[in-house]
């Protein structure tokens, strides 16, 4: 099941923003709950790989069938390393690439987005947020989308975008420019412990 509850808390849970504006961790950057300022407890190995996974799980916010599905995907990957190839495909996919032009304040809202049939793919309506998104091709939003206040508000939101995609501001387009690296992606996962994890699993 794909977790929909409250974001912050599994945010401070975990230490990392789900929501990718670090709002979560500014004011309270300890563990929800009566104790989590206080527990110092330290997690075994094992502990520590399954953290890592759910961190990267919930980031993307997919279901722990999805997320296995595409290491598994990622592992068949002849050229590069497993994790960085897993990193490089949840960033292809399309709620993550709409996310990343700026057309949505987070990832949730993103996936939203083209669950409503508002994006499409080199002019075709697309409404599955796993959609992979190849480099070149060109992400929008439909002609009567254009103006969804929740779209004004994101793109008037942007700060900055990362270097491997483009967009667009009169044409309210973008594409995913070229793969990833993977020092351009979250330095604060760990996808070798990930590869760990389900390596012991089998």
């Amino acid at each position: 099941m794909r977790y929909t509850g409250p974001a912050w808390k599994v945010s401070r849970r975990l230490g990392v923003s789900l929501s990718g504006t670090g709002k979560e961790l500014a004011r309270r950057p300890y563990a929800p709950g009566q104790h989590g300022q206080n527990n110092r407890r330290k997690l075994s190995e094992y502990g520590l790989q399954l953290q890592e996974k759910q961190k990267l799980r919930m980031t993307y916010g997919l279901s722990e069938r999805q997320f296995h599905n595409l290491f598994l995907k990622a592992g068949k990957i002849r050229e590069g390393k497993h994790g960085d190839n897993f990193m490089i495909l949840l960033e292809r996919r399309l709620d993550n690439v709409v996310f990343r032009l700026g057309l949505a304040t987070t990832r949730r809202q993103a996936r939203q987005l083209v669950n409503h049939g508002h994006i499409t793919v080199d002019g075709q309506r697309v409404d599955i947020p796993s959609f992979e998104v190849k480099p070149g091709q060109v992400i929008s939003l439909r002609e009567r989308s254009k103006n969804l206040q929740v779209v004004k508000d994101a793109l008037e939101a942007v700060v900055g975008r990362p270097a491997f995609v483009s967009f667009d501001d009169n044409k309210l387009e973008g594409s995913l420019v070229r793969l990833p690296e993977r020092e351009e992606l979250d330095a604060n996962i760990d996808e070798a412990l990930i590869v760990e994890y389900y390596n012991q699993l089998g």
